[in-house]
């Protein structure tokens, strides 16, 4: 991606440099059913989410009624949106020689193991 130069400072990234924030939905099938990009690296993912389903919001797939889009932890539990526990681990190697997880660290390494779908279809959409 080509940034402006006048631009480059809302774009750059935590990384150091231009970045760009994409919202995007897939299936447990891997398949991207809504993307929306544009918004600076800069900007918070809440921001970004928010202005999507005020512009998109007769366009973006909904969640059935008592179903949930797994959501990272930066975003709010809310209907139709499953995060995971903030400041919980979730990762294997943090349980290792440790004490039975707890519910919530269970929990918080299931929702990881599932939202991992997205950053697997990200890979396979990077390989094409």
């Amino acid at each position: 991606m080509v940034v402006p130069a006048s631009k480059v400072v809302q774009h750059m990234g935590r990384h150091g440099y231009a970045t760009q924030n994409v919202l995007a939905v897939c299936d447990f099938n891997m398949r991207f059913t809504f993307i929306v990009t544009g918004w600076p690296g800069s900007v918070h993912d809440m921001r970004v989410f928010n202005d999507t389903l005020r512009k998109y919001n007769d366009q973006f797939p909904h969640p059935p009624l008592g179903k949930f889009y797994l959501v990272d932890s930066g975003y709010p539990n809310q209907i139709g949106y499953l995060a995971s526990y903030k400041g919980i681990k979730y990762h294997l190697f943090e349980f290792r020689n440790g004490p039975r997880p707890s519910g919530k660290e269970t929990f918080n390494h299931l929702h990881s193991s599932l939202r991992n779908v997205i950053e697997r279809s990200f890979g396979v959409l990077k390989m094409k």
